[in-house]
């Protein structure tokens, strides 16, 4: 305390320690009032733009000063398209459709009407859109498409419309795939929608994994069921992690179920070579429902059905429904 009472009592007598503090006080004010200055300036030529009619330049400077790159936030650069298709104006939409507005008309960062329409689940926008030509496959710059954002709400009808207009049920790699988000969101009915339309259950996506690794990560247990029950491979997951490691960690012990009624190994090791009773939580439901498991031998139903579908192939796994066999039977071969 003494030490700390001499060195303020310096501080205060000498003119140039004060003159120091005061000389921080004052660059830290100005840089406060220069930012201030740069913003109102920006501000102010964004005003500028949009009132000279230039929405583009204005939509830049609002990109390049504000988003840093998280999003699409600004509005400048929408057209009359896009408000009408976002805010679900049917009538609208259609009227400025007669008028000639381009329906794919693309915004500095290439989102489109549809993109729009299908962001907020308006399945009649949507098929206003592609019946004047939209284009369904369209891709924003961060590789998003009307399918994908249509698949992050849930929207099922307007997936169905964008897939039977000839939109792309699978993404190519490095680019954000429906079938992954649709399983992250818990969307089982686009998951199913786009599995008809020939999506892979087993697409793996290098930082995601499979689809099916994706819905057990998010606890997601009607995505892994319809994955699943299309012939997802159960242990196909991320790198070595399989998808029971997934549901394991989780302690989600209904997920864990589903996958070794579908014949998930539990012996398979991840890349810490940890098996998946391993992986669940010390003294968790899930880490003595496996104890039991393992200790317990597999049902002779269980593993006739494996071999069957096995033989079958993933690839017929829809005509099972057309064979001529009692409804239970078909129903025990498709897990019904």
């Amino acid at each position: 305390m003494f030490h700390r009472r001499v060195n303020m009592t310096e501080a205060t007598e000498n003119p140039f320690a004060a003159l120091h503090y005061s000389n921080v006080y004052l660059t830290i004010l100005a840089l406060f009032g220069f930012k201030l200055f740069i913003k109102i300036s920006l501000n102010c030529l964004s005003y500028f733009y949009i009132v000279r009619g230039n929405r583009k330049e204005a939509a830049r400077i609002s990109a390049e000063f504000y988003d840093f790159g998280q999003g699409h936030r600004s509005w400048a650069d929408r057209s009359p398209l896009h408000y009408a298709a976002c805010q679900g104006r049917l009538l609208v939409l259609r009227n400025l459709i007669l008028k000639g507005h381009n329906v794919n008309v693309l915004t500095i960062d290439h989102v489109s009407p549809l993109h729009e329409a299908c962001f907020g689940n308006h399945v009649a926008c949507v098929r206003a859109l592609v019946s004047a030509g939209a284009n369904v496959n369209v891709t924003a710059i961060d590789g998003v498409t009307p399918l994908l954002n249509a698949c992050s709400v849930g929207s099922v009808s307007c997936a169905e419309v964008l897939l039977e207009n000839g939109a792309k049920p699978q993404a190519p790699v490095f680019q954000p795939s429906p079938l992954h988000e649709a399983s992250r969101k818990g969307s089982w009915r686009c998951v199913e929608a786009l599995v008809r339309a020939g999506a892979d259950v087993d697409f793996d996506i290098p930082n995601l994994g499979t689809p099916l690794y994706t819905a057990c990560v998010s606890q997601e247990i009607e995505c892994a069921r319809s994955l699943l029950g299309a012939g997802a491979n159960v242990q196909k997951g991320k790198y070595m992690d399989s998808p029971l490691h997934a549901a394991a960690e989780k302690d989600n012990m209904a997920i864990v179920k589903l996958l070794l009624d579908f014949g998930a190994d539990v012996n398979t090791r991840n890349m810490e070579f940890q098996r998946p009773i391993e992986a669940t939580p010390p003294s968790s439901l899930t880490e003595g429902f496996l104890l039991v498991y393992e200790a317990t031998p597999r049902l002779l139903s269980q593993l006739c059905r494996q071999v069957i579908r096995d033989r079958v192939g993933r690839d017929r796994f829809h005509l099972m429904k057309t064979l001529p066999l009692p409804t239970r039977l078909r129903n025990y071969l498709q897990y019904m």
